[in-house]
């Protein structure tokens, strides 16, 4: 429960954030340009409308609805969410959206995007400067990494160090890495230290979305953190700072390690179920073969496990004593190039999976406010914060811009097709476009958060 409120909380503080930014575009837009707006409300009011206050000599009512699904500001003399028609079939006014030049409403109708995506480089420089930037070189992991069944099949193996794909050599994982694989006609990996080739099969993506895991993961080395007293691993002399590098004989890492030891465990429990004229079956030890590194020195032991297969020590855990991590600071002046940039390439990213949302797979991969609360940290965390809420202002720009009705980027393109034509659609056509896109866009609203409910059951 405590989780759940957690990720709740951040995630209405970060959607707040960025619906206040965003009609603030619109917003200042239109009052540059003189226009009159006449209500600023952060989420939709239907019916009535939790908190709302107008400044004296404003010409804004200010507030606050109850259904969290975005927000608006009502423009005088446009046809929006609030399909005010009424006010369309008067005379048009001087301080009105409809009488103002089409440049002018063209900025006004970016205005909330425009926000959102400077918001996002604002945040990203803000990062930097405050916390740097820091992760793990994939070319330089000592153990390579650990693929899923889809990627095994298209050629890779437990262990291939990734290099390059189609030339491009890979810096860091993230998701340009995988849409540079899944892109790629050939990546280059290293495997048992000679370079190797995958191909990349068609619709690689379409197969990877279809899976419940990841594509990659690092594989761990197994460094000991502590040895318990009076087992296995102590009595065999292993220490803190060992590094278990074979099982038997086999290479292995930690996850490696985990699960062969946890198979031998239920393998020997079968087995002494199974012989149940020896009541003394399951007591007997096991005898396992570990070669370590202590100061780069290797060492091999001999160990007698109890039936669970457990030696008594406690891993390493954190990251950045197990694998190599780049870390970088950055000064107040050079965080702003650094965040634009970042902010930049993930917008590029973000783009160039959204084709992949048409897809069948894709489809069922959409999530609503579930999977957006999941993507915070269970525990407050304000870089990860930060770091989603930039994330989520780039959507938040990407998807208000696609030309649908309803949205920012249909307003646009209707007013590119008025500078074109030199006419403006009607107001009929207008009504009815808007009733369409909001249609569709609950639609939309509901599959994402159908398919968040079905996860969640299934």
């Amino acid at each position: 429960m405590e989780t759940f409120l957690i990720r709740a909380l951040q995630l209405i503080m970060s959607i707040s954030l960025l619906v206040i930014i965003h009609e603030g575009g619109h917003f200042l837009f239109a009052r540059l340009f003189k226009v009159r707006v006449e209500k600023f409300c952060l989420f939709f009011d239907p019916w009535f409308t939790l908190f709302k206050f107008k400044p004296k000599n404003s010409e804004t009512q200010y507030g606050i609805g109850w259904l969290p699904l975005g927000g608006y500001v009502k423009i005088a003399g446009m046809i929006d969410e609030s399909m005010d028609t009424e006010q369309m079939k008067q005379p048009e006014k001087p301080w009105e959206f409809r009488s103002k030049p089409a440049w002018q409403r063209l900025f006004i109708m970016i205005g909330g995007v425009l926000f959102n995506f400077l918001l996002a480089l604002f945040i990203y420089s803000m990062i930097l400067f405050a916390w740097g930037d820091e992760y793990v070189p994939v070319r330089q992991v000592p153990l390579g990494m650990d693929f899923n069944e889809t990627a095994k099949a298209a050629g890779f193996q437990d262990g291939d160090v990734l290099l390059s794909a189609d030339g491009v050599p890979f810096e860091r994982m993230g998701t340009d890495l995988l849409t540079s694989i899944v892109d790629a006609r050939q990546v280059t990996v290293l495997r048992r230290g000679r370079e190797a080739s995958v191909y990349i099969p068609e619709r690689m993506m379409d197969r990877l979305l279809a899976d419940s895991v990841r594509f990659a993961t690092f594989r761990f080395p197994f460094v000991i953190d502590s040895v318990l007293p009076g087992h296995p691993a102590a009595l065999a002399g292993l220490q803190p700072g060992d590094s278990i590098t074979h099982l038997d004989g086999r290479a292995i890492a930690y996850f490696d390690f985990k699960q062969e030891m946890m198979r031998r465990s239920e393998a020997g429990a079968s087995a002494a179920t199974a012989a149940t004229a020896d009541s003394t079956a399951f007591a007997n030890p096991h005898l396992i073969a570990l070669t370590y590194m202590r100061n780069g020195t290797t060492h091999t032991v001999s160990l007698a496990t109890d039936s669970l297969f457990q030696i008594g020590v406690l891993p390493v855990m954190e990251t950045e004593r197990l694998l190599p991590v780049v870390k970088k600071s950055y000064s107040f002046f050079a965080s702003i190039p650094a965040g634009v940039t970042l902010g930049v390439n993930t917008l590029k990213g973000y783009v160039n999976q959204l084709k992949y949302v048409f897809s069948k797979e894709g489809a069922k991969q959409l999530g609503g406010f579930g999977t957006i609360g999941s993507i915070f940290p269970a525990t407050w965390d304000w870089h990860q914060f930060w770091y989603m809420t930039a994330f989520l202002s780039i959507i938040l720009a990407v998807m208000n811009i696609l030309p649908i009705p309803a949205l920012d980027g249909g307003h646009v393109l209707f007013l590119i097709y008025e500078i074109v034509a030199r006419r403006k659609p009607g107001d009929k056509f207008m009504e009815r476009a808007q009733i369409v896109g909001m249609s569709l866009l609950f639609a939309l609203l509901i599959w994402a958060n159908l398919n968040d409910i079905i996860r969640f059951l299934f």
